[in-house]
């Protein structure tokens, strides 16, 4: 049987690994962004069964190279433009392996002290950073979390929401009324999702009509769809706005949608995931006014700020009301430090029950390129955005397909649906580049999204100079 790995020889096999990441890191401009590889290529070559006797890393690595590599698409590329960012950085890289080291379960206050009270103030941190409202500050009422994704953050503020309309019966006696959930057409998936793992049922998701413009949720709607439930004796819950949404960047319209949720009593959640990390930029806060009025908010650093999938900021104006909806305590779990009321218990924050410690992470990143560093980045990644825009402005084959407020573009090519579909297909067949599409208004268009540290003007420039040529070849006549 193969000894645990001692500390030496961790030493040396972490060395090994830490170059190869380094070797891979600067090698990764001259890879194809996504695997030129067909389906069960890399399961094929994988032994059909786990090794009897243990192997050292060097073979693992060898593997790495040979079989894992090949078969990936390089969200770190400078060439991947597709969906959205999901950067890393050195710093959180670090922090995840320190970590992964600790091996810290921080379920409760009393099994990870420093996992718990270091979390809490990076999301004060971040919060004073992005100037978010003072409801959301864990030395008020309120206070963060993070989550492993927005899709969580969802799932958790609708069960708080449902808390609330219920009066807490919903835990009790499940849900015997037809409670409701609203977002716009724009709205991510994972809002439907969260719906379903509530109970809310295949009806339970109002989706709102937008503005044709700005793709924004239309406040008249809303207010008309919440009104139309009241009427049939349905119980309005939670309304989820979007301030970046994912197929466009559109931002509903805040001020309004939160005046109708206080109206009318519904929770407020905003979903940031991706636009949110802008705000660390004051000219780009302009997104979030009327943020005050939400109750609870989130934003995923592992998009466009540097850290790790996953690390999903999570915010609540009134933590009492989440702790309400989402505790239940057995026996075994009981300390005297959680008995006091004077500790988070961040499981009570949460749908599991085991936390990894993800505030280290976000801890390194903060502390090496500090706000100075993060708003450099920001900035960066909106002037290549604006870079490429201007390039497909000018070209009167192509239009833009909706504003770009942020770092990420939609355009087409004036020929239509099909010649647009195909020019994605050869563009991305060259392996220099990946993008993505979407449908505005229901027409055909491609994504092209910024945001991997590494991405410069010179890969901006390809990525354009790689569909003006394909555009070339599928319009000439």
């Amino acid at each position: 049987m193969a000894a645990h790995m001692t500390p030496e020889e961790f030493r040396r096999a972490g060395y090994a690994v830490v170059d190869w990441i380094a070797d891979y890191w600067s090698t990764l401009g001259e890879r194809p962004v996504t695997s030129q590889d067909p389906p069960g290529t890399v399961a094929a070559a994988l032994p059909p069964t786990a090794p009897e006797r243990g192997e050292p890393v060097d073979a693992v690595l060898a593997d790495l190279d040979a079989l894992v590599t090949p078969g990936l698409t390089h969200w770190q590329h400078p060439g991947f433009f597709g969906y959205f960012p999901a950067n890393t950085s050195g710093p959180s890289v670090l922090g995840d392996m320190v970590s992964a080291a600790l091996g810290v379960q921080g379920m409760l206050w009393a099994t990870g002290p420093a996992c718990t009270e270091l979390e809490t103030v990076m999301l004060d941190w971040l919060a004073e950073l992005m100037d978010l409202p003072g409801r959301f500050r864990s030395t008020g009422a309120g206070g963060g979390v993070i989550q492993d994704s927005a899709s969580s953050a969802t799932l958790v503020a609708t069960l708080a929401a449902l808390h609330r309309a219920s009066k807490g019966r919903w835990r009790a006696d499940g849900l015997d009324r037809r409670y409701r959930a609203y977002t716009s057409t724009q709205g991510h998936s994972s809002i439907e999702k969260a719906a379903r793992v509530a109970g809310l049922g295949a009806e339970g998701v109002r989706v709102v009509e937008v503005d044709p413009a700005s793709q924004a949720m239309d406040p008249t709607a809303l207010r008309a769809a919440i009104e139309a439930d009241l009427a049939a004796g349905d119980v309005p819950a939670i309304v989820v706005a979007t301030v970046g949404t994912t197929s466009t960047t559109a931002v509903d319209p805040l001020p309004e949608i939160g005046e109708i949720c206080a109206e009318y009593g519904v929770w407020l959640h905003v979903d940031a995931a991706y636009a949110g990390a802008a705000a660390v930029c004051p000219e780009l806060r302009w997104a979030h006014a009327g943020l005050e009025r939400a109750d609870s908010y989130c934003f995923d650093p592992h998009k466009w700020l540097l850290t790790g999938f996953d690390c999903d900021a999570f915010w609540v104006a009134d933590r009492a009301e989440l702790v309400e909806a989402l505790t239940v305590m057995p026996e075994y779990l009981r300390n005297a430090a959680s008995e006091s009321g004077a500790v988070i218990d961040y499981r009570d924050w949460q749908v599991p029950l085991g936390r990894r410690f993800r505030a280290l992470k976000l801890w390194f990143v903060l502390r090496w390129y500090g706000a100075e560093g993060l708003r450099a980045h920001i900035r960066s990644g909106v002037a290549l955005a604006d870079r490429f825009a201007a390039r497909v402005a000018g070209d009167e084959r192509f239009e833009l397909a909706a504003a770009y407020p942020f770092s990420l573009v939609c355009f087409r090519l004036v020929a239509g649906d099909e010649a647009s579909a195909e020019l994605l297909s050869r563009v991305n067949a060259t392996g220099r580049v990946h993008l993505t599409h979407t449908r505005v208004a229901g027409r055909y268009a491609l994504r092209l999204a910024v945001g991997s540290p590494s991405t410069t003007e010179a890969h901006v420039d390809e990525a354009w100079q790689l569909l003006s040529s394909a555009a070339d070849e599928l319009l000439a006549p």
